[in-house]
């Protein structure tokens, strides 16, 4: 069971964030891999062979071209591996059938494919397949049929590992949009719960400054001693309040060593009610509990009741009001009764909001209904165990 209504903002429950290579390395990395494979290769089969300075430079040519086009492939997929395709096809029919394969396009499918262009992919590279083994017929070329299957494989597990990488992508997406949401989702519940933290402190406060104000401009003249106790009333209410304030703040700061205000409880009702009462009004309080119960609990009712006595005072024009506070099975009942002019729109009050979200967050609830008095009934039913 918390010690404190205030925990700090709630903690993100996502896994760590994995390395993730920069877009730059991502596009660069696959472009200087083929060059360092084909051109190197390419040039050490041309000196090789004799093949000559225009053959010679043709192979090089080749060699570059596929890596190179690879840089337009983020922008650019389904393009870009029709484009490596061709060069694959031609570098196949027109150079020595000697060396490296064709790195590149392994890429360029790789890519095309983890990029959503899979029709492109597919249509590029087995349209290429097709022209080399028919190319290949008519120019004389002998394949062992070995490595046309080796070859057909290799091309078709590119597209595996393509699918796999897009799958992967799409799932990792999907995960951070999760937690982004999630944190975004707690951010916003922390920041409900800060706004009615001081809407209720703020609100209780000044109400209950303004009621003794009224006291003390009242008997300035005629009672002294009086108008002197409702001034003290309002010194000790408005401390009360800028330390309660102050350990919201601090909350929301993360400063650990801000002032942290007594814990409001079922304790503290009867300070609560010694407030309020003034000429013209008075509170009763009516506590039939013995053992309290957890702390979390405690919490909300006193916020419960604080919120609707600082509605009574301010909008119900009501002479005397009552708490009952009480167990009932395993369920907190507490009641707040006033002889005011009723209801008249207060469903619609940001504080009746407030006091239905604390019993909301308990699995408890509130409900408004005529009181027998004649003004409103505010009635909260907390679980006894409920712990925030």
């Amino acid at each position: 069971m918390p010690a404190s209504p205030w925990d700090g903002p709630p903690h993100w429950d996502g896994r760590p964030e994995r390395f993730r290579p920069s877009p730059t390395f991502t596009l660069v990395a696959p472009v200087v891999v083929c060059l360092l494979v084909q051109v190197p290769a390419a040039i050490g089969i041309a000196v090789w062979q004799h093949v000559g300075w225009a053959a010679g430079l043709w192979q090089v040519a080749l060699a570059a071209a596929g890596p190179l086009a690879l840089l337009a492939s983020r922008r650019a997929p389904g393009p870009t591996v029709a484009v490596v395709s061709a060069l694959a096809l031609v570098d196949l029919v027109s150079t020595p059938d000697l060396g490296p394969p064709y790195l590149a396009l392994a890429f360029a499918i790789v890519l095309a494919v983890a990029r959503g262009a899979l029709v492109w992919a597919v249509v590029s590279v087995v349209a290429g397949w097709v022209a080399a083994l028919s190319l290949g017929a008519s120019l004389g070329l002998s394949w062992h049929p070995f490595r046309i299957a080796l070859t057909t494989a290799l091309l078709a597990a590119c597209f595996g590992i393509g699918a796999f990488v897009r799958v992967r992508r799409e799932r990792a997406a999907t995960y951070r949009a999760e937690a982004l949401r999630r944190r975004r989702t707690a951010e916003e519940r922390e920041r409900v719960r800060i706004a009615r933290e001081l809407h209720d402190v703020i609100g209780h406060a000044l109400s209950q400054i303004n009621v003794q104000a009224s006291v003390g401009l009242h008997l300035m003249e005629r009672d002294p001693d009086q108008a002197r106790t409702a001034l003290e009333h309002i010194k000790s209410t408005s401390k009360t309040a800028l330390e309660e304030v102050r350990s919201v703040l601090g909350v929301i700061r993360g400063d650990t060593d801000a002032p942290l205000a007594p814990l409001a409880e079922l304790a503290e009702l009867p300070r609560l009610v010694a407030g309020l009462d003034a000429p013209g009004f008075e509170v009763e309080l009516v506590d039939r509990i013995e053992d309290p119960p957890g702390r979390a609990v405690q919490f909300a009712a006193f916020r419960i009741a604080q919120e609707a006595l600082t509605n009574v005072v301010r909008h119900a024009n009501a002479t005397t009001a009552t708490v009952t506070v009480e167990r009932l099975g395993d369920e907190l009942r507490l009641t707040v009764d006033d002889d005011g002019h009723g209801l008249q729109g207060a469903e619609d009050g940001s504080g009746i909001l407030g006091m239905r979200e604390r019993a909301a967050l308990l699995g408890g609830s509130v409900e408004l209904e005529r009181s027998p008095r004649g003004g409103t009934r505010v009635t909260a039913r907390l679980p006894w165990g409920a712990t925030a």
